[in-house]
């Protein structure tokens, strides 16, 4: 196979890969009328309830700021409510609503969710294999300085979620 066939499937992979990752997001837009960022922050929530601010953006790999912005638009929408703490009322815990509830048991899985099981069914050569390619890909494109979750989000959907009022 001549080595310009290898850079095009190269290419197309990562184009496509951005392709899925950005239909996803959409799918869940238009179904769900929430974004893959505040889907993240309520599936958290979910798991772990009564969380603070600081636990949630712990977990989701995302800034302080970033999910304050979100919790405020879920707050909006009435899916998350924030409760002032018992014992300290300067604690604020995050809580799902009913509607809030209803959308994380009706939203399908996250993307980085099912890759992850995916990626665990394959033998660990081919797992190894996979992750050295994509961090070679990375370095190649002189990527190793960007900071990145494992959170599956569109590329611009943090940006969104913190300019939109």
């Amino acid at each position: 196979m001549p080595v310009d066939d290898y850079e095009l499937r190269i290419l197309r992979s990562l184009r496509r890969i951005i392709r899925v990752v950005d239909i996803h997001s959409r799918k869940i837009n238009s179904e769900f009328k929430t974004t893959v960022p505040q889907l993240l922050c309520l599936y958290s929530i979910s798991r772990n309830p009564e969380q603070t601010m600081s636990d949630l953006a712990k977990d989701v790999n995302l800034g302080i700021s970033t999910v304050n912005g979100i919790v405020d638009r879920l707050e909006v929408k009435a899916l998350i409510k924030r409760i002032r703490g018992e014992k300290d009322r300067r604690k604020v815990f995050l809580e799902l609503t009913r509607d809030g509830k209803k959308l994380v048991k009706n939203a399908p899985p996250l993307l980085q969710e099912q890759l992850s099981t995916r990626l665990k069914e394959l033998p660990e050569l081919e797992q190894a294999a996979i992750s050295l390619s994509l961090e070679k890909i990375i370095q190649l494109m002189e990527g190793e300085h960007v900071d990145a979750s494992p959170n599956l989000i569109p590329d611009g959907a943090l940006n969104k979620e913190t300019d939109s009022t």
